[in-house]
C-alpha cells in the first residue's frame, strides 16, 4: 500500500506515525475479517493567549491526538475511537469497531466510496505554516491590539478582551481500497472586542483576522482599532417601529445566509427530507445574476482540501450557474440514498465563492441602491428552521436613509424566508470576506419584515 503525500516545511511532521498507526488499523480490521475498512489519525497543536485590560486572563497550550476506525462486515457498520494511538490501543478499538458491526442491522447504502472517485494526484494546497510564536510574543500582540483600540477614544471604556491563537493540524486517512495519504494545515488569528460608553448608552463590538500563514494576518493594532471604531460606531442605537424595508448584510453575515443554503442543498438533508430546498436542483433558487462556485484547491485557502473525508477527489464545481442550483453536496452515503454520484464533500464544502455576473457595487454604490433600509452588522438567536425556511433573529446594525447612514439601531428582529430571501437578492457588493470557507460579499435584499416597537 503506497503512501501519497503533500510536500511541507521542514518542521517535524507526524504523517508518518499516523500513516504507521492507519496502516496497523486497516491491517487489524483486515485480518478480524471486515469486507471493507478505514481510518483517520490526527494530531493537533496550538497555543492561545486572551488579555483583558492589559493582564493576562487566559493561556492555554493544547495538544490532541485521536484515532476512528469504521469497519464493514458487509452491509453492516461498526465505528470506535480513541485518543490512545499505541499499537495496543489500536488493536483494541479495531476489535470495538468489529464487535459493533456484528450486531447492527444491515444497511443497503453502507460501504466505502468507489474507487475510481479516490484522488490519485494529490495538490499541494501551501496550507502548513507554522508560526514560531511564543506565549510571550502572543501576549505582547493581544495586549498591543487591544491598547491600540481602547487608546482610540475615551469612550472605549471597558474590553472583553485581545486574542491571539496559532493552531496547526496534521491528518492521515487510509482505507481498504488502498488509498492512504495525510497534509498538515495551520490556522493563525487575532482579534479584538472591546465595548464603548457614553453617558448610560454601552454598546460592544469586535474585529479578528485570521490565515493559514501568519505573514498574511492584518496588524494586530488595525484590528483593535477596528473593533473600537465598530463600538463606537453604534453608540446612541434606537428601536425602529415594525416595518416592511429593504435589508442588507454585511459581509460575515451574509456567510451565515449562504451557509443555510448550503446546509438546506447538503444530501443527509436531502434524503432526510428535512430542506427547505426538498429537490430543488435545476431550479431558480437565486436571481439570474449570482453564481456560487466551489474552488477546493485555493492556495492557503481557510477551506482549501485536496481530498475529502473518504479521500475523495475534491474539484471545481459550479454549484449555482446564473441563479440555477445545478446539483447537491455529496458523501458517498448520500449520494448512494439519492441515486446520485458523490461531490467530493464528504465533510462539507470547499472555499464556496458567492459572485455576481451583473457587476458588484463598491460600497457607496450599494448603500444607494439600498437607498433607506436596514444595514444588518449583528444577529442574534438561532431562528432559522432549515425545514421550512422560516428565518426570524435579532438583529443590530444601522437604518440607511437615501444612500447614507443615518444612525445605529438595535433590539429589532428580522424575518422573512429564506427560500423567498434568496430570490429577493437584488445586489452583491465588491466587498468579499474570504475568512471562512464560504467567501461572500454584502447582500442586500429588496424587502424582509422589521419588528421593532
Amino acid at each position: 500500500m503506497s503512501v501519497q503525500t503533500i510536500s511541507t516545511p521542514s518542521t517535524a511532521d507526524p504523517r508518518a506515525l499516523l500513516s504507521d498507526v492507519v496502516s496497523l488499523a486497516l491491517n487489524e480490521a483486515r485480518a478480524q475479517g471486515a469486507s471493507e475498512c478505514d481510518a483517520d489519525a490526527s494530531v493537533s497543536q496550538g497555543l492561545s493567549v486572551s488579555v483583558r485590560l492589559g493582564e493576562v486572563d487566559t493561556l492555554e497550550y493544547q495538544r490532541d491526538r485521536g484515532l476512528g476506525v469504521t469497519v464493514y462486515f458487509g452491509k453492516r457498520k461498526g465505528s470506535a475511537s480513541t485518543a490512545d494511538l499505541a499499537a495496543a490501543a489500536v488493536r483494541e478499538t479495531v476489535a470495538k469497531a468489529c464487535a459493533i458491526a456484528r450486531f447492527t442491522a444491515e444497511d443497503p447504502y453502507a460501504g466505502l466510496i468507489d474507487p475510481g472517485a479516490l484522488q490519485r494526484d494529490i495538490p499541494d494546497l501551501d496550507l502548513d505554516h507554522p508560526w514560531d510564536v511564543d506565549a510571550a510574543r502572543a501576549i505582547e500582540l493581544a495586549r498591543g491590539c487591544e491598547s491600540a483600540g481602547l487608546a482610540l477614544d475615551a469612550r472605549l471604556t471597558n474590553s472583553e478582551g485581545g486574542s491571539v491563537s496559532s493552531q496547526r493540524h496534521t491528518g492521515v486517512y487510509g482505507n481498504s481500497l488502498g488509498f492512504l495519504a495525510g497534509y498538515s494545515s495551520t490556522s493563525h488569528s487575532v482579534s479584538c472586542s472591546l465595548v464603548a460608553q457614553d453617558a448610560q448608552d454601552m454598546q460592544r463590538d469586535y474585529w479578528y483576522t485570521v490565515a493559514r500563514d501568519a505573514a498574511d494576518l492584518a496588524d494586530a493594532a488595525s484590528v483593535g482599532r477596528t473593533a473600537g471604531t465598530r463600538a463606537l460606531a453604534r453608540l446612541g442605537g434606537r428601536r425602529l417601529g415594525t416595518r416592511r424595508a429593504p435589508v442588507a448584510f454585511v459581509p460575515e453575515l451574509a456567510r451565515g445566509l449562504f451557509g443555510h443554503f448550503v446546509a438546506a442543498v447538503s444530501g443527509g438533508a436531502q434524503y432526510r427530507k428535512a430542506s427547505f430546498l426538498l429537490g430543488a436542483a435545476g431550479e431558480q433558487v437565486f436571481p439570474s445574476f449570482l453564481q456560487a462556485l466551489e474552488r477546493p484547491h485555493i492556495r492557503k485557502g481557510l477551506g482549501s482540501s485536496p481530498f475529502d473525508q473518504e479521500g475523495a477527489a475534491t474539484h471545481d464545481r459550479d454549484l449555482v450557474r446564473d441563479g440555477v442550483l445545478t446539483g447537491y453536496v455529496l458523501s458517498s452515503y448520500s449520494a448512494r440514498r439519492l441515486g446520485l454520484q458523490p461531490t467530493g464533500n464528504a465533510g462539507g464544502i470547499h472555499n464556496l465563492l458567492i459572485g455576481t455576473s451583473a457587476g458588484a457595487l463598491g460600497p457607496q454604490q450599494f448603500l444607494r441602491q439600498l437607498g433607506s433600509g436596514l444595514l444588518v452588522t449583528e444577529l442574534m438567536g438561532q431562528g432559522v428552521n432549515t425545514v421550512t425556511g422560516d428565518y426570524s433573529r435579532g438583529a443590530s446594525g444601522f437604518w440607511v436613509e437615501n444612500g447614507a447612514i443615518a444612525y445605529p439601531v438595535h433590539e429589532i428582529t428580522i424575518a422573512g424566508n429564506l427560500r423567498n430571501m434568496y430570490r429577493e437578492i437584488v445586489a452583491l457588493g465588491d466587498d468579499v470576506d474570504s475568512r471562512g470557507g464560504i467567501r461572500a460579499p454584502s447582500v442586500l435584499l429588496s424587502e424582509m419584515t422589521i419588528a421593532g416597537e
